[in-house]
Parts: structure tokens; sequence; C-alpha cells
């Protein structure tokens, strides 16, 4: 599977990345590429450590000439999202990823690709093993978990690390350097529900919003994408009042990190009010195209008569959930006064779930000001306090802060405007990394962050741009040969 990858250049990473979508690697499911890494170093006789949490360490020693070199770590994360479109079989705990290329694009078939951040890791095995790149002593970490918390870098040994120079691989836009990002943490709404008995006279439907982009919450937030939770919670609200619509179900989105893409209700009409009901959605669809024609072109509602339920939420409790969805805010809360075109802080509300008697509500906040991220957190919760709800906030993980004076900074523009004749776009981003984190275990850490162009991230429209890997791969060399002397 995936031979076509062969055939791209450079042959190293894209060697590496084939052999990585073969290997199931869902965040905190990851034993199986860190088997993977371990026997890597075992064949081609590598120094490795593996800390308690699980994250991997390999150590490369400087090519002739350049053993006086500072040390250099690079770093990427193994695991990856795992989502893919409702009509697609696919388990991720055991199925290899299946690509094709499109257009000058790898992209998976209908499920996220894992090149976020495969694709650096792929990059850091190739530098490893090449004879031909000229280096100073060089450390590869691979750590585990961050796309559902964080915790292979909250849990990263302060003593693994000997290098004070940190290359991320973990960006997506090719031509941007990034210097900070911000922090970021979690809100999660336990709301109790009771259900009663469904009455005579009523019809069942399961109502769909799907066809969205999603993407990811800290890159693709100030887009104008819709979210399927917000806009469906939208009609169910309308509904409510206006047709007497009775809840039984409701579920949408699915990882806190990404947009939800696609939502589905089961929901019950009295039937003197079915047909109005029906020509209500078919109105609401068109306003909602109309809204999102730009942002949301393969927007659907989709509408289907099912068995009828037998069981509702009370209207009371209805009307909790409702309003306080339809109160929590999402998207963009602040742009920065400081930095041109940069979102400082914002929200998601990225998962909606029933279970038993409860609805579990996952929201994750993200701000460049730490106050203002707990200033947002403290919003979403607010929201669902006035319903009774139990509220928890995690612990969060901190912002990087760009440093001026970064030497490993200045590296990187000089390679790059050298290989490319062109400036980078040197700037922050408002989705976290783990620089923050390695950066509060490793004080004076010298840090950047870059990479090749990924779109779609955190969706099964994720998709990586073949010619920016080449170029994220010549800079990085470059910027290896030309570190200092310790």
């Amino acid at each position: 599977m995936n031979e076509h990858l062969l055939q791209l250049e450079p042959a190293g990473v894209w060697k590496y990345f084939r052999e990585i979508l073969e290997i199931p690697r869902p965040s905190k499911k990851e034993e199986k590429i860190i088997a993977y890494l371990i026997d890597f170093a075992k064949k081609h006789q590598l120094d490795y450590t593996k800390d308690a949490v699980g994250n991997i360490l390999m150590k490369a020693p400087a090519t002739p000439g350049f053993e006086n070199r500072k040390t250099v770590v690079l770093q990427s994360h193994v695991d990856m999202v795992c989502e893919k479109n409702s009509d697609k079989q696919h388990d991720f705990e055991k199925d290899p990823i299946d690509t094709h290329i499109v257009d000058g694009w790898v992209k998976a078939k209908g499920t996220t690709l894992g090149a976020d951040d495969g694709i650096g890791v792929a990059a850091q095995l190739a530098l490893l093993v090449d004879p031909a790149i000229e280096h100073g002593p060089i450390e590869c970490l691979f750590t585990i978990d961050e796309e559902t918390g964080l915790s292979g870098a909250f849990g990263l040994d302060e003593k693994m690390l000997e290098g004070r120079i940190l290359l991320n691989l973990d960006s997506e836009d090719e031509g941007e350097l990034f210097i900070g990002c911000a922090g970021g943490k979690d809100t999660v709404i336990e709301l109790p529900v009771t259900f009663e008995k469904l009455g005579n006279g009523y019809r069942s439907m399961r109502l769909d919003v799907k066809g969205l982009k999603g993407g990811h919450s800290g890159d693709d937030i100030h887009k104008g994408q819709g979210n399927a939770n917000k806009l469906l919670n939208r009609l169910l609200w309308h509904a409510t009042d206006a047709f007497n619509l009775r809840l039984n179900y409701f579920e949408g989105g699915n990882l806190r990190n990404a947009i939800a893409r696609e939502a589905y209700a089961l929901v019950a009409i009295p039937d003197t009010f079915f047909e109005a009901f029906r020509t209500y959605i078919e109105k609401a669809t068109q306003e909602l195209k109309y809204e999102f024609e730009i942002t949301e072109p393969g927007l659907q509602v989709v509408i289907a008569e099912t068995e009828t339920v037998s069981s509702v939420l009370t209207l009371e409790d209805q009307k909790k959930l409702l309003n306080s969805l339809y109160a929590c805010p999402h998207g963009v809360i602040a742009w920065s006064q400081r930095i041109p075109n940069f979102v400082e802080t914002s929200t998601n509300l990225a998962a909606v779930r029933m279970i038993d008697d409860h609805v579990l509500i996952t929201t994750s906040q993200r701000s460049s000001v730490e106050s203002s991220k707990e200033d947002v957190g403290n919003m979403v919760a607010a929201c669902f306090r006035l319903t009774g709800a139990k509220i928890q906030h995690s612990d969060g993980y901190p912002g990087w802060a760009p440093n001026p004076k970064s030497e490993i900074r200045a590296i990187s523009v000089q390679s790059y405007e050298k290989l490319f004749r062109q400036t980078p776009d040197v700037k922050a981003i408002h989705a976290g990394l783990e620089c923050g984190l390695i950066g509060d275990k490793y004080p004076g850490m010298d840090m950047i962050s870059y990479g090749p162009t990924i779109k779609g991230a955190h969706s099964p429209d994720e998709r990586i741009e073949i010619a920016t890997v080449q170029k994220f791969w010549d800079l990085t060399v470059d910027i290896l040969k030309n570190i200092p002397k310790a």
C-alpha cells in the first residue's frame, strides 16, 4: 500500500512516512509506533532512551568536522488525530492509512492523513541515518499524546535533553517560521438530564448537519467556518418552540482540538406539525447555505424519518441544554493588539455527546495571554453553571513567548533567504505547540517551529503539499549545517 509515495522526493522522508502510515498511532495508544521507533534505533545502532511516559530520544554523533558544534534537538510528536467521514469504514487501531496523490498533494482516502506530525517524525528518521548530511551532535525527541493533552511534553524527563537549541517540526505553513504560540486549556461540562416517556401522536426524525470542513481549532478558528454543533443546536432551539420538537439524542464533534464537522439529533415532532417542520428545515437549510456559501460550500442538512423514539428529554432539561449550547461562545474572542492579524484568544465548542443520564460537552480555549485564557474558560463555564452542570477545567499548558534575541531564529531566516531567495514570515501561532512545555522544563531553550504546508489538519480533508516537503527538508539540512560552535 502507498507505493506511489516512493516516487517522491526527498526519498528518505517519504520512505519513512510511508512506513509510519502502516502503523496505528491514535493518541494515548502509541504502543506500536513506540515499538517501531525502538526497533529503528536498534537496527541503525543509535543510542536511544525511553522515559517514564513513553517519549523516545535518539542520538546521533556529529559528522566528521562538526564535532565542536552545539547540540541540536529536533522534535515532533508520534500520535495523530483520528477522524473519518461517517461513511468510511476504518479502524484507526488496526488499519493502515490509505493515500492517493491529487494535484500535487498527498491525501488520505476518507480519513485524516496523519502528516500532523508524521512528516516531522519521518524527517527526523531520515536525518538520523543519512550519511550525506553534515551536522553536529543531534538529539531526536519523539513525544507522545500531543493531540489529546500534551501528556508527553508534560511528562518529559527534565534531564533527558542535553541540547539547548530545538527545532520543532510541527508547523503547517511552508514559508513561515514560528517563534511563539498560544497556551490552552479544556473546559468539560457534565450536564445531568432526565428522560420521560413520549406520548402518542409523534413522528420521529433524524436530523444531520454534515459536509463541513472542520479543521484545527487553533489554525482554522478564524476562517469563518461552521461548527456543526452550533448549527444543529440552532435548528433544534428554534423548532422546540415553533413545532413542539422533543429531543431524544444529540451527538456532534469528536476531538477537543478539532472544529466539529458533523452532528446529528434524533427528535420527535407532533403529527400536526410534521410537514411544517419539514418545510422549516428546507428553508433553514437554504439560509445556512447562503450564510456559509464562501467558507462551507459542502454544507448539508439532511432529514430522514426513523422509527418512533420511546423517550425524550424532559422539556425543562431540553431547554437547559439547547439554551446553554446556544449561549456558549465559539470562535475568535479577541484579536491581538500587539501583533497584526493574530488571533489572541478563542474557544471551540468541540463535542457534544449524550451518555446515559448526562450530556458531556467538551470545549477548548486558547490564548497568548494567560489571564485571557482563564477569562474565556470562565465565560464558557458560566453558560453552563446556570443549568446546574458540573464543570471541570484542565490544568492547561503554557504559551511560548517569542525571544527577540533568538540565535536559531537568525540562523533559520538566513538559511531560508539563501536557499529560496525570499524572506520567510516570522510570526507567532495561535495553535498550541509543545515548545511552551519544553521551554518550561528547559529554561533558556532556544526554539523555532516550522514545517511543510499541511491543510485541513484534524479533518478527513487533511493533505500535505508535496513540493513543500522538499523545501522543509532542504531548510532543515541547511540549518543543521550552520549551527555555530559550542
